[in-house]
């Protein structure tokens, strides 16, 4: 019998709330109204319009192709299913390189039904973070594996293993948190580093591959069907184990992550 609850309404005051209560929050990526409402009827508190879309979707082998347009399209395509959880969408790949541009397709995308913009980077997205929350667009930093960097940083590799590195990541979180930013995502960084920034910050942290200390996860929707074409270590098929189907496996990863049984130890990075 399903036990899930419901997502209703959920806002950035709603994931503080977890947040101090000790509670973890359950994040998927969506990319149309179908999955959306799957997602919100069974508990995900958070839906990304994630630019992995480029991957999944469209067959690249990296966000970098992803558009404006495209983005646009799988926002309105999500908020049209959703029914109740925040919904976040991604500014992608040189969108906020300038003021101007920043703001009209941040826009764009609040228009288009987020409720939270995401960008990725580190101290260098603290300006363009202040722009966009004294201007009331909500603000997710993407920190540590930033995929539309992979040329700079040679390929998806685990970050802040080195001390001074992982030192780096920790300042550059604290400065993102000073510039308004509203939640901090942590990709692919040691579970050690993710429990240390968690614990100096006063928003939100959402993991993938940063292991359980975050106050929420975040997974592709494809990984967690065990549909994707990769399998990277931070992954589990939930639907290999679901009596009731894609919903069974959503149900699954939702009641994981609020008990705090996804991810194990064999999902993090040391």
């Amino acid at each position: 019998m399903s036990t899930h609850k419901t997502v209703s309404n959920v806002t950035l005051t709603t994931l503080l709330g977890i947040m101090k209560r000790g509670e973890k929050f359950a994040c998927l990526t969506a990319y149309d109204a179908c999955f959306a409402s799957i997602l919100s009827e069974v508990g995900v508190e958070v839906l990304l319009v994630g630019d992995s879309l480029g991957m999944v979707i469209q067959g690249h082998d990296s966000t970098l192709p992803v558009t404006m347009d495209d983005m646009i399209y799988h926002t309105h395509c999500v908020k049209r299913g959703n029914r109740g959880s925040l919904l976040m969408a991604d500014l992608p790949f040189m969108s906020y390189a300038s003021e101007s541009q920043t703001l009209e397709n941040a826009a764009a995308l609040m228009r288009a039904g987020a409720h939270i913009v995401k960008l990725e980077g580190g101290a260098w997205i603290a300006n363009t973070t202040r722009l966009l929350t004294e201007r009331g667009i909500p603000v997710c930093a993407h920190m540590g594996l930033t995929p539309q960097s992979v040329n700079r940083i040679g390929g998806f590799h685990v970050q802040g293993r080195d001390t001074e590195q992982a030192q780096l990541i920790i300042e550059e979180a604290q400065m993102l948190e000073a510039s308004g930013a509203n939640i901090l995502l942590l990709e692919c960084v040691p579970k050690s580093l993710a429990k240390t920034i968690t614990e100096s910050v006063g928003i939100p942290v959402i993991g993938i591959g940063a292991g359980p200390a975050t106050t929420g996860q975040i997974m592709v929707l494809h990984d967690v069907l065990g549909v994707s074409p990769i399998t990277p270590r931070f992954v589990k098929n939930f639907l290999k184990e679901s009596d009731n189907g894609i919903p069974g496996a959503i149900e699954a990863y939702v009641k994981a992550v609020h008990g705090s049984s996804f991810p194990g130890e064999e999902h993090c990075f040391n």
